[in-house]
């Protein structure tokens, strides 16, 4: 959950609570903004003219930290995607303020009222943000782009671009984006679905006021720009990992497959919401026939995502081909340096591979502490991520005590029995006495509360 319609600020108090209790950063120290102000003016000397280019870029409307920029031209019938990626290594000194508070960070957290950034707005939404406001410094990934969606690292530049428009996904035309945009999307998601690759994303929560007034939780509108501009992403993190497996070197992003156990209980979460999921369908399959416009599809496709073994990076191994199953390929993190502390130097390594170098010695050694940083900060983002979910479910059954809900069973663990209610996006557990994965029965609720971020049902039947 990223966002949130909280107009009379009925929320403030909690969300205080959590960037409290998580330790949310608030600013940053003096010596991180005194020496942001001064590389911001930084101007680039190492890079070659390319603002000739009509990059544009592609957001939610209120970004302003914008990682890439791309133009898309033809080749025969390949298509060449020049994807421009913010330059944060030309303003940041290894070793320095801005540096250090990077690896004490990790990413940037995002909460429903605001974001504690990876590096000062100076930088992030300023000088290196490849906004339209004037010329930026890129590294820009040269990716050719296969009719049958094959793609391979043609080049990595470091140049000067200047963005021609800052598009957002909710009003963008069509007659606004490179001619070839919809096609490279369409050979990207065709090679994804031929090598069974599961990568959909579902839908953002967010709360919003209800026509009754009371605030619900509710699925962000997923807009079909979105996903064509992921594809785009993916097609550039592909080829980056394929560039640095061929000089063993790199950072991966690696993600095992779901278990055995996680697929029975994503079944039965399936049937919990009335969805048909065909027994000899994988998966897989099943995932990319959900329709994220539904809502209970919507539901579902965030339990998957919960249902992984989870995400991490793994540095290149000799004798070994890093994996994501998701992605169904290798597959490295490259594109938001603006937001994730190793695609910088993931970045830096592609820029010396790709230009017959080696790999300077502080980003290999980078990679080597990276996996441990990168997973302390994606659990902290967690850990905000899923106290924000309890509180928005608090929050949207608050005043329905004593009411009594649809559920069903979709495991059973130590703590209880883990219940999904059959019409709410809500989780929770209730006694397991009795009960197998797969039953159903109705529990009553006898707790909301927003502040201590807690629900709790009882069972009826």
């Amino acid at each position: 959950m990223k966002t949130i319609r909280d107009p009379a600020h009925a929320l403030a108090r909690e969300l205080a609570a959590i960037r409290a209790e998580f330790q949310v950063p608030d600013g940053f120290p003096p010596a991180v903004l005194a020496a942001a102000e001064i590389v911001a003016t930084r101007a680039p000397t190492n890079h070659a003219d390319w603002t000739h280019r009509p990059f544009v870029t592609l957001d939610p409307a209120s970004a302003t930290d914008l990682d890439q920029a791309f133009c898309i031209e033809a080749a025969g019938g390949d298509l060449i995607l020049h994807y421009a990626i913010a330059d944060v290594a030309w303003f940041v000194d290894e070793g320095g303020p801005i540096d250090a508070e990077a690896w004490a960070r990790g990413e940037t957290l995002y909460l429903p009222d605001g974001k504690a950034g990876l590096y000062p707005p100076v930088l992030a939404e300023g000088a290196a943000s490849l906004l339209p406001d004037g010329p930026r410094p890129a590294v820009v990934f040269s990716v050719r782009v296969a009719p049958d969606g094959a793609v391979k690292l043609d080049a990595a530049t470091r140049a000067v671009i200047r963005s021609r428009a800052k598009l957002a996904y909710a009003t963008v035309r069509a007659e606004d984006l490179p001619a070839d945009f919809a096609e490279l999307s369409r050979r990207i998601t065709q090679a994804e679905a031929e090598r069974g690759a599961a990568r959909v994303d579902p839908p953002e929560q967010e709360v919003s006021e209800g026509p009754d007034g009371a605030l619900a939780l509710v699925f962000r509108t997923r807009h079909a720009s979105e996903d064509r501009n992921a594809a785009l992403s993916l097609a550039c993190n592909m080829a980056v990992a394929d560039a640095l497996i061929a000089h063993e070197t790199g950072l991966f992003r690696v993600m095992a497959e779901p278990s055995d156990h996680a697929v029975r209980r994503l079944r039965h979460t399936a049937r919990a919401f009335g969805v048909d999921w065909p027994e000899q369908a994988t998966l897989t399959q099943f995932e990319r026939a959900l329709d994220p416009a539904d809502t209970r599809h919507a539901a579902l496709m965030l339990a998957i995502r919960r249902a992984g073994n989870g995400a991490g990076y793994q540095p290149f191994r000799a004798g070994e081909t890093p994996w994501h199953a998701a992605v169904a390929a290798s597959y490295a993190h490259a594109t938001a340096p603006l937001r994730r502390l190793a695609d910088r130097y993931v970045v830096q390594a592609v820029l010396a591979v790709a230009h017959g170098r080696s790999v300077p010695g502080y980003v290999s050694d980078a990679f080597a502490r990276l996996p441990k940083v990168m997973a302390r900060a994606g659990s902290r983002a967690g850990q905000v991520d899923r106290a924000v979910i309890d509180m928005a479910e608090a929050v949207m059954l608050a005043g329905n005590e004593g009411e009594t809900f649809a559920a069903l069973v979709t495991d059973i663990g130590e703590r209880g029995a883990s219940i999904q209610l059959r019409e709410l996006p809500v989780t929770a557990r209730v006694d397991a006495s009795g009960l197998t994965p797969g039953d159903a029965l109705a529990v009553r609720l006898t707790r909301a509360d927003p502040h201590a971020r807690q629900i709790a049902f009882e069972r009826v039947s």
